[in-house]
């Protein structure tokens, strides 16, 4: 979710494989009626590319009675990347804009100088049981980009590339990948991959990218003799040769990473910025009042957090 109310991750254990550079063990929070999973940022790495912010939602069932209600937040900086495997949520944003993502979509609302936006059970599934599953991920943008307008693009599953290659099966969300480029026009050079791995089945990941990472969904893994399980992210060392097999039950694994940015990020709430006093005028901004409404669900929002 793009509300978290926990810490940073505690840094997880290290394993022999050299061209493992992180090993991240995301930090759990039981935000109620599910569990979010936040792998960045971490103590041990704050970005992996242009990805400064990477939680795991579900997978959870919810009861009849529940449903999920983030109300409306602020963004300023970046570029939210919601994905779904299982499930619904219904956007709104201060651009007016209002539809529902399902599983495979893509959703990159770009905050720039501020955007405003909730996400819900949408009205039909309200009242019986419905399962929920993806990964919500905040794409730093360029120092040069940091203040552009506010936007918004929905990419359907049907248009985006998909691959196989023999034991895997994948598809590119955004960037290139295998010889095939994705649709989602990102605004620095950025890899997100879904893919699965049949039993054993080998894969190479190319060196293409600056930075390269994964997130291990479900299933196991293993890189160059050692063994991963899921809920884990692994950060690669650039330029290393790496050979993804996946274990004995197969494996489901988002590829991710991109060229590095040129300066340091700061982070705090819903804010990114290269820029300490550009967060503070955006916390006075929203305590205030001053950002804009999101049409159709102006009743609720998230308060500014104290400290």
């Amino acid at each position: 979710m793009s509300f978290f109310p926990g810490d940073d991750p505690v840094a997880g254990d290290a394993f022999s494989c050299s061209a493992i550079e992180n090993l991240i063990i995301p930090r759990t929070s039981d935000l109620g009626n599910f569990e979010v999973r936040r792998a960045l940022p971490s103590r041990q790495r704050r970005l992996v590319g242009p990805f400064i912010f990477f939680d795991r939602m579900g997978p959870a069932l919810l009861k009849a009675d529940q449903a999920l209600d983030v109300r409306p937040h602020p963004h300023i900086g970046l570029s939210t990347v919601t994905y779904l495997f299982d499930g619904e949520i219904k956007h709104r944003d201060s651009l007016g804009t209002e539809l529902v993502i399902k599983p495979g979509d893509i959703n990159l609302m770009t905050a720039g100088k501020g955007i405003v936006h909730s996400e819900r059970t949408p009205e039909n599934l309200r009242g019986t049981p419905h399962s929920i599953s993806g990964l919500q991920t905040w794409l730093a943008l360029p120092d040069h980009l940091e203040e552009i307008d506010p936007a918004f693009a929905h990419t359907e599953a049907a248009n985006m590339p998909e691959f196989t290659d023999g034991g895997a099966t994948g598809r590119v969300v955004i960037g290139a990948f295998e010889g095939l480029k994705s649709p989602v026009t990102p605004f620095s050079d950025t890899l997100y991959v879904d893919l699965k791995l049949e039993a054993n089945a080998r894969f190479p990941f190319p060196a293409g990218a600056e930075e390269r990472a994964l997130y291990i969904l479900s299933g196991s893994l293993t890189v160059a003799g050692d063994h991963f399980a899921p809920d884990q992210l692994l950060v690669f060392r650039p330029g290393d040769a790496i050979t993804l097999q996946g274990g004995p039950e197969g494996c489901h694994v988002m590829l991710f990473g991109g060229a590095a940015l040129n300066s340091q990020r700061y982070i705090w709430w819903n804010f990114v910025s290269s820029s300490k006093e550009r967060i503070e005028k955006a916390k006075e901004e929203w305590r205030t009042g001053r950002f804009d409404i999101v049409p159709g669900d102006e009743e609720e929002f998230v308060p500014l957090p104290q400290g």
